[in-house]
């Protein structure tokens, strides 16, 4: 039976939790920490923090929320967003981070993918990638929270980000990103099975069935909400429930 990880998606802008659409059109949710400590007590088997803004001004400001989590919140944080060398990725893990995600970075320079691997460890390492359909069976990397084009071939990405030495693939949808309309199947399953290490499947996530679907049909050995559980329209025992009645398995909580 396989062990899903299920993981809320909290993208952060200055001091506030927010929600868009395909990344765009973001609007304040909340205060990140009520609703990090919220899903950590129904259970969350990580946290995912994305700073969205991060690229655009060339560095990465969640260091004082992330250490506000990692004093209450005991499961493992993952953070991105404009890390750009090992010295970024030494100043997160000091402030609670168990796992620093790459993006923009990456795909101007592969390696630093290898120098935060040999540094800190493959698991510490997850290529982040921005996904968008371009054509019959294929996307693009975004880069920069969506908007920048990078013309790189998004099942190539992967297994090269692996060979470099990632040990996770977050998977973003674009397309399907905040639309509550499920996962893209077709994509997950593309890079699942192009690469050796675990895929988050992100985007899209709209009801209990898209949990069962998105391992089964694409793959993916972990997957992040965010409006779902933003906005309460469903919860993360519930998403166990589901999981299990897909015939997944979770972690004892």
């Amino acid at each position: 039976m396989k062990r899903i990880r299920l993981i809320p998606r909290l993208d952060i802008k200055g001091p506030n939790l927010i929600k868009g659409v395909h990344l765009e059109g973001l609007r304040v949710v909340g205060e990140p920490q009520a609703h990090a400590r919220r899903y950590y007590e129904q259970g969350a088997d990580e946290l995912l923090y994305v700073d969205v803004v991060a690229s655009l001004y060339g560095r990465n400001s969640l260091h004082d929320i992330v250490a506000r989590a990692a004093r209450d919140i005991f499961v493992p944080l993952t953070v991105t967003g404009g890390i750009r060398s090992v010295d970024d990725v030494v100043t997160l893990l000091r402030s609670g981070a168990d796992k620093i995600g790459v993006n923009t970075a990456a795909t101007k320079r592969p390696e630093l993918i290898s120098e935060i691997a040999r540094k800190f460890g493959s698991q510490c390492m997850v290529l982040s990638i921005e996904a968008k359909h371009v054509a019959a069976g294929r996307w693009e990397v975004y880069t920069d929270n969506g908007r920048e084009r990078t013309g790189i071939d998004v099942v190539e990405w992967a297994r090269r980000g692996a060979e470099l030495g990632a040990g996770e693939i977050l998977l973003t949808s674009i397309d399907r990103e905040g639309t509550r309309g499920g996962f893209d199947l077709e994509l997950v399953a593309g890079v699942s099975n192009a690469v050796p290490v675990p895929v988050i499947a992100s985007g899209g996530m709209g009801k209990l069935e898209d949990i069962g679907q998105v391992v089964l049909e694409g793959a993916a050995d972990a997957v992040a909400m965010a409006d779902v559980l933003h906005y309460k329209r469903l919860t993360i025992p519930e998403m166990r429930d589901a999981a299990h009645a897909a015939g997944l398995a979770t972690r004892n909580v």
